[in-house]
């Protein structure tokens, strides 16, 4: 991609058709919002949490992929540069993580096993295109630069401390 501006809409715009969907157009469709259930305070706050916690970590997960790699995580406008820096530093995939974690936050604040069950359908579906798209396009793509990476950082249980890039 190249020009900042151009990987910022990129990004906006896939924001909003990939995390959008997935951690907002489809669970509302399978909760409508509705709480259900009578979970106990402490439970609803964390879920509300780790939706806040989420959706943070999220949007600077897609701000490093503009600012860092100067592209995008969509697939079909990728960065330029290895995504290193930042959450990457302590584990590969920050923004699959981040999206389960809205997932799990809602379901707890609305009391919906549905939407626990989703957000492990979502889970698998994260790990089956890691490891048959996402990790081969990279290795391909980046070769050595990414092989030290992956060998460095978890790709999903987080490193305690930042992985110090040379």
């Amino acid at each position: 991609m190249g020009d900042r501006s151009a990987a910022a809409v990129g990004s906006s715009i896939f924001f909003l058709l990939a995390p959008g969907v997935v951690a907002g157009l489809l669970p509302w469709s399978i909760t409508r919002w509705r709480v259900a259930g009578t979970l106990a305070w402490p439970v609803r706050a964390f879920g509300a949490a780790l939706l806040i916690a989420g959706g943070l970590l999220l949007i600077s997960a897609f701000a490093r992929f503009v600012t860092e790699g100067l592209g995008t995580p969509a697939p079909v406008a990728p960065t330029e540069r290895l995504v290193i820096g930042g959450l990457y530093r302590y584990v590969r995939n920050p923004m699959y993580l981040a999206v389960l974690a809205t997932i799990a936050g809602q379901a707890l604040i609305l009391g919906r096993v549905a939407l626990l069950a989703y957000g492990g359908v979502v889970a698998v579906a994260f790990v089956v295109f890691v490891r048959l798209y996402e990790e081969p396009t990279l290795q391909e793509t980046f070769g050595d630069t990414y092989e030290t990476y992956r060998r460095a950082v978890p790709r999903w249980l987080p490193r305690l401390r930042p992985w110090p890039p040379d």
